[in-house]
C-alpha cells in the first residue's frame, strides 16, 4: 500500500523529468499572451483625466474611486474640477473595459501595450 503510492508519484516524476523545462527569464523574454486576453495592462493618464467621473459611473462593480474639488484655476485650461484621489482596485475588476469606453478624454486605456 506504501510503495504503490510511492511509485505513482516517482512515475509522475519520471514522466516530467524528460520534458522541457517551462521557464522563461521574465523581464528579457515574454510568453506570448491570447489576443483575446483581458486583464494584461491598464494605464491611467493623469493629464488627460478632467474628474468628470465617467468610468466610475459605469463601473459595473463601483471600484473606481474618484474624490474632487472645485477647481479655481483649472477653467482657464478647460477644467471644471481639481483632481484629488483617483483609486483603481485592480483586485477587484474584471476588465470589461466600460470605465475606458466611457471616458470622454481617453485617460483610461487597456490592452496589450
Amino acid at each position: 500500500m506504501y510503495g504503490l503510492g510511492m511509485a505513482k508519484g516517482l512515475l509522475v516524476t519520471l514522466k516530467n523529468l524528460t520534458k522541457r523545462p517551462f521557464t522563461v527569464q521574465y523581464p528579457e523574454e515574454r510568453l506570448k499572451q491570447h489576443p483575446r486576453f483581458r486583464g494584461e495592462e491598464f494605464v491611467w493618464y493623469e493629464e488627460r483625466c478632467t474628474g468628470c467621473a465617467s468610468c466610475a459611473k459605469y463601473c459595473p462593480l463601483g471600484i473606481i474611486k474618484i474624490v474632487t474639488s472645485p477647481s479655481e484655476t483649472a477653467p482657464l485650461q478647460g477644467d471644471k474640477y481639481l483632481l484629488e484621489v483617483f483609486d483603481i482596485d485592480i483586485s477587484r475588476c474584471m476588465f470589461c473595459g466600460l470605465c475606458v469606453e466611457a471616458c470622454p478624454y481617453d485617460s483610461l486605456f487597456m490592452g496589450s501595450g
